[in-house]
């Protein structure tokens, strides 16, 4: 079995954080003696540095312990490092890839990767994207946007044009919603994320790009968000409004089929109509493993996906 949605800390990552922790203002907290010492960056989204982030051999070993054979291993989203300088964003980013692909090349039958890139200067995006397939990982995990612009501003062309050319598989993740009605009883996280994973998504399907660049392989974590469950407004606006059919060249329930999706959801009713709606060969195991809210092990079944996905790179 597959896992397309986990994530993982290299030493060489930890020890960049450490050596700059100044610029990017890390600080790390131990608020218990029962967990691990919470990591934030400019003070925002702590996290606890759990074992299984940061723990090569202990990753592997539960990773064995309940049926994984491969995973995909992501950046944690918390590391992007947006809001710096992207001369620090990359330098990390550079890091992190070749930390990640030697880790991959040691362990090539259990691990594959994806890379974190400079998506606030998306030229830098397009090299740190290819300098990391050059090392052998699959593409690249990406926010769902920046400083208010969606992913389909213009400003993100050179990135997206490198990850077409380069048939990349592109995991949007979704960051911690700010939205100021959701900050009590954990609901930026409940529905704030998969909020922003909506509104990513929604915003590429209505854009057109899923025509201009159909090379690109876009993962959507947790099921795709609320899109998927909302897509009947978005065909009968199709019907309705120019403003919603004008760069589109099918129905929007036909472009579903044109994103993959991990499993992330923790219903089985829920991904069966997800199933449904685009098809079991779009689905793809994932966890969020090791994150508290995750989905471990992963669901074995909807994994048609999988082997198609990793075969395109």
């Amino acid at each position: 079995m597959h896992d397309f949605h986990t994530h993982f800390i290299p030493k060489e990552v930890l020890t960049w954080i450490k050596d700059n922790k100044q610029t990017v203002n890390a600080n790390w907290v131990k608020k218990n003696t029962e967990k691990e010492a919470f990591l934030s960056i400019n003070n925002k989204w702590a996290f606890e540095l759990k074992q299984e982030f940061t723990n090569a051999s202990l990753y592997l070993e539960e990773k064995e312990k309940i049926g994984v054979s491969h995973a995909i291993v992501s950046p944690i989203p918390q590391l992007f490092l947006y809001e710096f300088a992207s001369e620090i964003t990359s330098e990390l980013a550079t890091v992190y890839n070749l930390s990640l692909a030697k880790w991959c090349r040691s362990n090539s039958e259990q691990l594959s990767a994806l890379g974190t890139v400079s998506l606030n200067n998306p030229e830098l995006a397009a090299r740190d994207l290819r300098e990391a397939m050059d090392a052998g990982l699959k593409g690249a995990i990406i926010g769902p946007g920046l400083n208010g612009k969606l992913l389909s501003d213009p400003q993100f062309t050179p990135f997206w044009e490198e990850a077409n050319s380069l048939k990349a598989i592109i995991f949007i993740h979704p960051l911690l919603c700010e939205d100021p009605r959701l900050k009590q009883r954990m609901m930026p996280n409940l529905i704030g994320v998969p909020w922003e994973t909506t509104i990513s998504a929604t915003d590429l399907l209505l854009s057109g790009m899923l025509d201009t660049y159909s090379d690109v392989n876009i993962l959507l974590a947790h099921g795709g968000g609320f899109l998927p469950y909302q897509i009947g407004r978005l065909n009968k606006g199709y019907e309705q409004w120019p403003l919603v059919s004008n760069a589109l060249n099918k129905e929007p329930i036909e472009y579903l089929k044109d994103f993959w999706y991990d499993s992330v959801l923790w219903d089985t009713n829920t991904l069966e109509y997800l199933a449904k709606t685009v098809g079991e060969d779009r689905i793809v195991p994932g966890s969020d493993f090791p994150f508290d809210l995750c989905s471990w092990p992963p669901i074995k079944d909807f994994a048609k996906g999988s082997d198609s996905l990793l075969r395109l790179k």
